[in-house]
């Protein structure tokens, strides 16, 4: 099985996780406990879940990592459109950053059922042993 640092989808959210990190140095300081540590938590989370997850014993804790990963992905989205609302992000900014979490969340998915699918055809064939 491959590591999750070699996978597509642990390098965009790795580099979104960066980008999170230098947006927010930007926020009020008044939201540095707030939603720069929630929007850091959520973003470092992603990342975090795939590693964890890919080290795990079988495929079902992976892929219950994966979806833990896809959770955060989902978090982060709803704190960028917070921000945006907030006047902390430009729309442009907020448009591509929520295009690039939900792409994010789209390959944890596809993750997801890759995991899953193998899982259930190992299963059925040892269950007709």
């Amino acid at each position: 099985m491959k590591s999750a640092e070699d996978l597509d989808v642990f390098k965009l959210a790795h580099g979104l996780t960066l980008r999170v990190y230098q947006e927010t140095r930007h926020f009020p300081k008044e939201e540095m406990f707030g939603l720069v540590s929630q929007m850091r938590r959520a973003a470092s989370s992603v990342g975090m879940n795939l590693m964890e997850g890919s080290m795990r014993l079988n495929r079902r804790e992976y892929r219950q990592f994966v979806g833990m990963a896809r959770g955060s992905a989902s978090e982060v989205s709803y704190q960028l459109f917070l921000a945006k609302d907030l006047g902390y992000l430009s729309a442009e900014l907020y448009g591509e950053l929520r295009s690039a979490f939900n792409r994010v969340g789209r390959m944890l998915t596809r993750l997801s059922q890759a995991l899953g699918g193998e899982l259930r055809a190992r299963e059925t064939s040892t269950r007709q042993t």
